[in-house]
């Protein structure tokens, strides 16, 4: 049988290994932990910002911001290890970042590609009646690259909107990618093919028709096909609804950090609206002053492509930059005007955008003119001060009145001088009730000018304040607390040596 001592000295021994065991599982889940902080540190710096999580813990949890609540969702089943998911979270932050760079890189040449068929497709409509005969294999070549350049951008969008998607489940930490497609992404997947498919098709038809270079057609088509050429070269500028994209994928505000996380706090959508106001608010002359010019040589083009079937005046490019400026400031002299349908829609939408760009100009003319706080400080309190020189003027100019008036009651004047002084000190008392009504409509208009970081400054003040006298209260009932509790061991103090000496003198009293 095994003696007490020596199973004391195991159970010692066998406490010792499990203190030491705990104590590496600590120094391990420590190392561990700092481990995974560094990793997290290194993330967040590498990504700027991008991702929609805020904070993966070491323990196996991360949380989610949904607009003002944060969720916590475990990461690993219970019963198994974390630092595999918590690898596959990190790389699922960085798939997040390669897939924002190649969404950016993939709207940019999408927007390329849309502008170069747009380009091919105005130099076939300008040079083809005068270069090259319709029908001829330079004009198929354009064509076939106009083609080639469609088909492209078609590729292009599918290949963003996978993306997109790769993200959505990304973000949403789901498997299924049927769940990511939605029926309003697959209507706007399927509108912005038929979009983008649009474009001429006429030189196909004419291939191996020889017509001749003296006709009127100004289309490289015959005048057959003639509409429906103009029809897809016009609708080809639709393809231009790439530049927002682009603009809101490259703006500095979608990768910029703070701005993301400020807005997911407040639950705001990053959208085009939003980095469209803002750039309206930073640069609103630029932001106007690129848009209306794009618009009017674009604009302007168009009616040109219109009304040239019609043989025009309208049908040169100046006269229709003439057009289109007069019809934009909705001025319309009346000297020119379009003839054909396509011609009067050009013009019609130009007169549309124009109100609203000349609404969007004086709401930008008026918010330069406007004086800010400083100035209309300035301004009113000047303002004060003159109307209440003017008070005293009136004011003194009352009292004289009445002193005249007095005066000649009292010599028994004139009576013409007596009602002459009359009007003079009821024209007095006029002007100065009207400055005293004009001083405190003043005054009534300088007060409803809340000025809320003076008041925001004032009430931290205040509470500054309150906090620095509630701290110093805390104090004084601290040290009156203390001074008490000195009292109390005093008072003991003196009644154990009253009972000493009682006892001393009269050992009698026990």
């Amino acid at each position: 049988m095994p003696s007490p001592a020596r199973e004391e000295s195991k159970g010692e021994s066998g406490q010792a290994e499990d203190g030491a065991t705990d104590s590496g599982d600590r120094e391990r889940g420590t190392d561990g932990r700092l481990m995974c902080a560094l990793e997290m540190e290194m993330t967040n710096r590498s990504l700027q910002g991008d991702s929609k999580v805020d904070c993966v813990n070491c323990d196996g949890l991360i949380n989610r911001n949904g607009g003002g609540s944060t969720v916590a969702v475990p990461l690993s089943l219970p019963g198994k290890r974390t630092a595999h998911m918590e690898g596959d979270d990190l790389y699922r932050l960085r798939d997040r970042k390669f897939l924002l760079e190649d969404k950016k890189r993939l709207c940019a040449l999408a927007l390329g590609t849309a502008l170069l068929g747009i380009l091919l497709m105005i130099i076939h409509a300008e040079i083809c009646p005068s270069i090259y005969k319709p029908g001829s294999n330079t004009a198929l070549f354009v064509n076939c690259s106009i083609s080639l350049s469609t088909g492209c951008l078609l590729i292009l969008i599918i290949a963003f909107h996978y993306k997109d998607i790769r993200l959505f489940i990304i973000d949403h930490n789901q498997v299924d990618w049927c769940i990511a497609m939605t029926s309003q992404r697959v209507l706007v997947i399927i509108l912005e093919l038929l979009v983008c498919v649009i474009h001429p098709v006429g030189t196909y038809w004419e291939v191996g028709i020889h017509t001749n270079s003296s006709s009127s057609a100004s289309l490289c088509v015959s005048k057959g096909m003639m509409n429906l050429e103009l029809l897809l070269s016009v609708l080809m500028f639709l393809r231009l609804y790439w530049v927002h994209r682009a603009i809101l994928l490259h703006s500095k505000v979608l990768l910029s950090a703070s701005y993301r996380s400020i807005g997911s706090l407040n639950n705001i959508n990053f959208t085009f609206r939003f980095v469209l106001k803002i750039l309206m608010n930073k640069y609103p002359a630029r932001t106007l002053l690129v848009f209306i010019s794009f618009f009017w040589i674009t604009a302007s083009w168009m009616l040109t492509l219109c009304e040239r079937k019609a043989q025009a005046t309208t049908g040169h490019m100046d006269t229709a930059m003439w057009l289109i400026a007069i019809t934009f400031l909705t001025v319309g002299y009346g000297d020119v005007a379009p003839t054909t349908s396509c011609g009067k829609a050009v013009c019609l939408f130009t007169g549309v955008m124009g109100v609203a760009c000349t609404a969007m100009l004086v709401a930008v003319v008026s918010k330069m003119l406007a004086l800010n706080k400083g100035e209309k400080h300035v301004h009113f309190f000047m303002l004060d001060i003159q109307i209440s020189k003017r008070i005293r003027h009136a004011a003194a100019n009352v009292l004289r009145e009445c002193w005249l008036l007095h005066r000649t009651n009292l010599t028994r004047g004139n009576r013409g001088e007596q009602r002459r002084h009359q009007r003079c000190l009821l024209e007095a008392i006029r002007v100065f009730r009207h400055l005293r009504l004009k001083q405190k409509k003043l005054r009534d208009y300088v007060s409803e000018m809340v000025d809320l970081p003076k008041m925001q400054m004032i009430m931290c003040d205040l509470s500054a304040n309150w906090n620095n006298s509630y701290r110093e209260l805390e104090q004084r009932i601290l040290s009156m607390e203390q001074k008490l509790d000195e009292l109390s061991r005093c008072f003991q103090q003196t009644s154990e040596m009253l009972s000493q000496v009682l006892r001393h003198r009269n050992p009698e009293i026990r």
